[in-house]
């Protein structure tokens, strides 16, 4: 059977057909990722923030939806957990900030975390992604399992035990200073029970700004032959070429110290 293209018409009837957000018809240059054509999956496309609409007074702060190159995020995973985590894997709960249509989180899910938790602003990337979690449970046999939050990272309350959450850039420096406030104040007294895994670090400067964080990491990842001749040729076929495409990304990693680094 035929499946129904991302955001378009509802399988139930009566319910009205949503239209494809820009940047996932193919006259905006959609192009599929091997990640989803191998897995029958629906993370790629590439969203310009300024259409990335939901009604919350943080949809200015929105950067672009694009997904993570899945080479780029399995190696940021591997020296994440080499270095020393407060806990062992399955103690931890790992969560996508600006989770977006969900591929990090699938990643993630064959790992056996506590749990696999996206928190995604947006109601249409997160109906998508909750659509890929579905199949990704029917195919894939995750070890963790999976849940999303449709809200604000802002909000976000952050379960007890240890936690790594991971960011591919999906929001300005006003969103990440409340979250780290947030942050500072959930995980007061919690020393090293979180981490952050950040890829595409933009806002690299107001992590070194806040006294909470120590860095563990800082430099380049490379993708994979695959993965950066995918992305390249996605990135190639926007018809306004506003965004480009490297053979890595610029990757951190940080943990949450709860004191001051001086």
């Amino acid at each position: 059977m035929k499946k129904p293209e991302p955001g378009g018409p509802s399988t139930k009837t009566g319910e009205k057909k949503r239209r494809l957000l820009p940047g996932l018809k193919v006259a905006d240059g959609f192009t599929r990722h091997p990640f989803d054509i191998a897995f029958g999956l629906r993370t790629s496309g590439l969203i310009p923030g300024r259409h990335l609409k939901s009604g919350h007074p943080h949809d200015r702060h929105a950067t672009a939806y694009f997904g993570v190159a899945p080479s780029v995020f399995r190696e940021l995973l591997r020296r994440w957990r080499k270095s020393h985590p407060a806990a062992p894997i399955d103690q931890t709960t790992f969560i996508d900030l600006g989770a977006g249509m969900g591929r990090a989180m699938l990643i993630a899910a064959l790992q056996p975390f506590r749990a696999v938790v996206g928190v995604e602003l947006n109601p249409a990337l997160v109906r998508l992604a909750r659509r890929n979690m579905t199949r990704w449970r029917k195919i894939a046999n995750p070890r963790a399992p999976m849940r999303l939050v449709c809200g604000d990272v802002g909000d976000y309350q952050f379960p007890s035990g240890p936690c790594v959450a991971f960011l591919f850039n999906p929001f300005g420096s006003a969103v990440m200073r409340r979250m780290l406030r947030q942050i500072a104040s959930q995980f007061a007294g919690r020393p090293g029970e979180l981490d952050i895994l950040y890829v595409n670090n933009e806002q690299e400067g107001v992590l070194e700004s806040h006294t909470g964080f120590v860095r563990l990491f800082h430099g380049p990842v490379k993708r994979s032959r695959v993965d950066a001749v995918a992305d390249r040729r996605i990135l190639a076929n926007q018809p306004d070429g506003e965004y480009a495409s490297a053979d890595h990304e610029d990757c951190s990693i940080w943990r949450w110290i709860g004191k001051s680094r001086d």
